[in-house]
């Protein structure tokens, strides 16, 4: 057997390691950037915020953000942020229009209120959010889902429940007594809910009907009551707010992680 000196036995295999072959694509870490997008429906302009990973490639599943009452805000893109961490781009909307937001609850209900006082608007406000984000072009138009916050949280779940083909929705301290709820196989996707077992706005008899509601849809859906949660335990701001206006809001940290945890398993069974 023909012997080969030892220094080109090394050369071969360095020779061999650099190769095409044997390189393999370097894996980043993510690099969230947002940006400020605006989208018109008719005469409105909404302003909404979009994060994505200019680190990751390939098309990647789309999900929508909807805020809380008090408007399209920094904690709503908070979440859009993190929910691009995990390798989908998000699009925190804005449902009232013009970026507006509410300093108080008495605006809050009233921008709530012009929302849905019409469901065609409201349907036409949401589907504008939509058309935006599958048209995005790191986006697979047909990996699509949505999560929402109090009032957002009965917009995704009313959207679900009108048929949109949304796989997954998530809604967190979210109002189940809904303007739209869904026929006989209406919801195409997955459905979580995330409220606070001790929160004074959900009320056992708004859960049965929620419950009895979707199951005789047929839909697929869990619902979760965590223990000593309240109203926005999401949200860090949400002591401050409780304590400035006299509601019953309070942030609730193993809440908060807990149903993050469940979304993320959500999202991973519904964008296999």
């Amino acid at each position: 057997m023909k012997k080969f000196p030892l220094i080109s036995v090394l050369l071969i295999v360095l020779l061999a390691a650099c190769s095409p072959a044997a390189k393999q694509e370097e894996v980043k870490a993510p690099k969230v950037e947002g940006t400020e997008v605006s989208y018109t429906l008719d005469t409105l302009t909404m302003k909404g915020y979009l994060a994505n990973d200019v680190n990751a490639t390939g098309k990647r599943p789309g999900m929508l953000v909807v805020h809380e009452w008090w408007g399209h805000n920094d904690y709503a893109r908070k979440r859009a942020d993190m929910l691009a961490e995990l390798g989908y781009v998000a699009l925190a909307v804005d449902m009232y229009g013009n970026g507006k937001q509410a300093n108080h609850p008495q605006d809050a209900m009233k921008f709530t209120s012009e929302v849905f006082a019409s469901l065609d608007g409201a349907k036409a406000r949401f589907e504008a959010a939509l058309n935006t984000l599958k048209q995005n072009p790191n986006v697979d138009p047909t990996k699509i889902g949505a999560i929402g916050y109090c009032f957002g949280g009965s917009v995704v779940l009313s959207m679900a429940n009108a048929g949109y083909d949304l796989d997954a929705v998530a809604a967190f301290h979210s109002g189940i007594q809904l303007p739209i709820w869904p026929e006989q196989g209406a919801v195409k996707g997955n459905i979580l809910v995330c409220n606070g077992a001790n929160d004074p706005m959900i009320m056992e008899a708004d859960v049965a009907n929620f419950k009895n509601k979707l199951d005789s849809a047929g839909a697929s859906y869990t619902y979760i009551s965590y223990p000593d949660a309240v109203h926005g335990f999401t949200s860090p701001t949400a002591d401050e707010n409780g304590k400035k206006f006299g509601l019953p809001l309070a942030y609730n940290a193993a809440a908060d992680s807990a149903s993050w945890a469940e979304l993320r398993g959500l999202l991973e069974r519904s964008f296999k």
